[in-house]
């Protein structure tokens, strides 16, 4: 491995750039003599950052290129988001490692209210997630959702142009990029339950290559790497991408217990459907089967058909 250049394929965003070069420290911080270099790469979803991502085939575009990276062997693994993972793999890829999870909530911006409960009556709020969108209308039927893509800058500058009067972005992104002073406030899981697999880091690599995986287990934190395929499984189950408004986060609590909640709402939050799941932590993976089998057994195929594509 010593003479060995290892590559880290990564988007291009000043977000993944830092995701990546985190990775990457993780590792030489245990092993100081490996070399590793990133392979930025600019994906579907950010050369498409004007249109909704529905319209242009939802998250797997912002892992297309980085697999396909991998597969031609131009990298050795790829750093992702674990929330745009999508529920499968391409043959020969696998996930390896989840690293210890971040911040994994959303949070509420704007540079002339206090917070979401102080926000007026039809003022216009941004995002493209139709998570945080059915959620949001849920607690404040009042107010208007408008798209809004981007990198983390970009959207600010969009808020701070007045094109907004706020903007619900994950605060991992925040804190990891030092933007901590523009959350105006965090939003609870009872307002603003996260997506699947927010706020830690994936690393992904080809199933063959034994050496590499034998460095990269090494990031794998074991509790957020169990609540974290709990939430995909989940996700799996129902179908979930981008084009579902579902949300799902699972979380240690007392006496090695698991709290695993899903929630899936129509676009406009008008109809919620919920599940709530506890266990012991070595039972994680029946307990999002049986998460997903309780919102089934409540009309959820039902209600996610009626989303539009």
């Amino acid at each position: 491995m010593a003479s060995r250049t290892l590559r880290i394929a990564t988007r291009q965003s000043p977000l993944a750039l830092w995701q990546a070069n985190h990775v990457r420290d993780l590792l030489l911080n245990k092993w100081p003599n490996l070399q590793i270099e990133l392979l930025p790469m600019s994906t579907s979803g950010d050369k498409f950052l004007k249109d909704k991502l529905l319209a242009v085939g939802g998250k797997g575009l912002f892992v297309k290129e980085l697999e396909e990276a991998l597969l031609d062997k131009r990298a050795d693994f790829a750093v992702h988001s674990s929330k745009d993972m999508p529920a499968e793999f391409p043959e020969g890829l696998g996930l390896v490692a989840i690293c210890k999870r971040d911040n994994p909530f959303d949070v509420f911006v704007s540079y002339q209210y206090k917070d979401l409960q102080t926000l007026p009556a039809q003022s216009i709020v941004g995002t493209s997630s139709l998570r945080r969108q059915s959620q949001l209308l849920a607690h404040r039927p009042d107010l208007n959702v408008k798209a809004l893509r981007g990198n983390i800058n970009t959207r600010l500058e969009k808020l701070k142009s007045g094109e907004y009067q706020a903007i619900i972005l994950a605060a991992a992104g925040l804190e990891r990029m030092g933007f901590t002073d523009a959350v105006t406030e965090q939003l609870s899981a009872q307002i603003m339950l996260p997506a699947c697999g927010q706020g830690a880091l994936a690393i992904e690599c080809r199933s063959d290559d034994h050496e590499i995986q034998a460095l990269i287990t090494e990031l794998n934190d074991s509790i957020s790497s169990i609540c974290v395929h709990a939430e995909r499984r989940v996700n799996a189950l129902l179908g979930g991408n981008c084009h579902v408004p579902l949300a799902v986060f699972c979380a240690p609590i007392e006496n090695k217990q698991l709290s695993l909640h899903a929630k899936i709402l129509t676009l406009d939050g008008s109809k919620i459907i919920t599940s709530t799941q506890t266990g012991p932590i070595e039972q994680a993976t029946s307990m999002a089967d049986r998460c997903a089998q309780s919102l089934l057994a409540q009309g959820a195929a039902n209600l996610l058909a009626s989303v539009p594509r």
